[in-house]
């Protein structure tokens, strides 16, 4: 009886997800990935305005350090029902690689122009700027029945991502390199459940998130003169790094931890209700590729030249310039104009598998 009057007071306590009627999605995971996408653009934006300040070093190795784990983890989380039966391969074809081979192209060619290099050639194995996540979670999803079936999938993966630190041979191949340190985030979100993100939702945890990340922007203010920040990019081997071998496995132990942390603390004040901005969280991908064009561009346009843009008032503005781009890219307009090639049908591409259409259909819209 005892047993039984704690959980139901623990149940009260947290935050009791709000049952979504058949067909809709979850408000949470769009209100989280809205979000994550915001500060991916706003790193984007802040990173000409690092030199010389030491604040917004800090901000910005902050907001690096969890951003796209957090985006990862909610990935490998909607990956978990990926059975590569042929209306998963067909989606994967559709809503990644051929939107890798398109950007891919885009990228480089708008970069030619940007770069003043005319002679930039078009390569689909060295993914340019943002092109490298497309290229990684199809690899990462092509995997996950293996994640599923070993008995130790989370600690394999971070074996893995430590092995490719000391592994400087690795190559821009498909940034590989970043692929397989950023492996763990993936597979870890293949092994969480819907109460693991119930309990970072509690009022405890947002009460906590507060001197977690009050503590996190300290020791970034710290480590600024100190350390690279370029752990937390997981592109580049240690070698590559000018750091000894051994931190390379160090640092990726070192740098999962710190990033968790603040993934939980992000997701702890992420709300679960339906607010204004629930509905872009289906449009992510679209700001995520789209804004990159900008965020480019602006360097080469001479934005970030002028003085003021470089004192606080111009990066509070440059700051709300950027989210509210990447929001505008995530809208349905936007993405009607897109999705041809965001999310193209391609049925000419596929045969028709007449004995199993339906299970294949509903798995697409899925």
């Amino acid at each position: 009886m005892r047993a039984v009057t704690t959980g139901g007071e623990a149940e009260r306590r947290a935050p009791q997800p709000v049952p979504e009627p058949a067909g809709r999605r979850d408000a949470f995971f769009d209100n989280a990935k809205y979000l994550a996408i915001v500060l991916v653009a706003i790193g984007h934006a802040w990173e000409p305005l690092r030199d010389g300040s030491r604040a917004a070093d800090a901000l910005y190795m902050v907001v690096y350090s969890f951003h796209m784990p957090a985006f990862i983890v909610i990935s490998g989380y909607f990956s978990r029902s990926f059975d590569a039966g042929p209306g998963r391969i067909r989606r994967l074809v559709t809503g990644l690689a051929v939107p890798y081979v398109v950007f891919e192209t885009a990228y480089t060619l708008f970069t030619r122009w940007t770069d003043q290099e005319p002679d930039r050639p078009v390569s689909l194995l060295d993914p340019l700027y943002l092109t490298w996540f497309l290229a990684a979670l199809f690899i990462w999803r092509l995997t996950t029945p293996i994640w599923q079936l070993v008995r130790w999938p989370l600690p394999i993966a971070l074996v893995v991502a430590m092995l490719a630190t000391l592994s400087p041979s690795i190559g821009n191949d498909l940034d590989l390199q970043r692929t397989l340190q950023f492996l763990p985030y993936f597979v870890l979100g293949l092994l969480l459940r819907p109460d693991h993100f119930h309990r970072v939702r509690r009022r405890a945890a947002r009460i906590l998130a507060v001197p977690v990340f009050a503590g996190a922007l300290a020791v970034a203010y710290w480590a600024v003169p100190r350390m690279s920040g370029a752990w937390f990019y997981h592109r580049d081997s240690a070698e590559e790094l000018a750091a000894p071998s051994w931190y390379g496995p160090v640092m990726t132990l070192t740098t999962f931890g710190c990033s968790l942390a603040l993934v939980a603390c992000f997701l702890a004040w992420v709300p679960g209700r339906r607010t204004w901005f629930t509905a872009l969280g289906a449009g992510t991908l679209y700001g995520y590729l789209l804004h990159g064009f900008v965020a480019q561009g602006s360097k080469f346009w001479g934005w970030y030249e002028p003085a003021w843009v470089h004192r606080p008032l111009g990066e509070i503005l440059v700051t709300v310039a950027a989210a509210v781009l990447v929001t505008a890219l995530c809208t349905p307009p936007v993405r009607r104009v897109f999705r041809w090639v965001m999310e193209p049908d391609m049925a000419w591409a596929f045969r028709r598998n007449t004995g199993g259409r339906a299970r294949e259909q509903s798995a697409v819209r899925a």
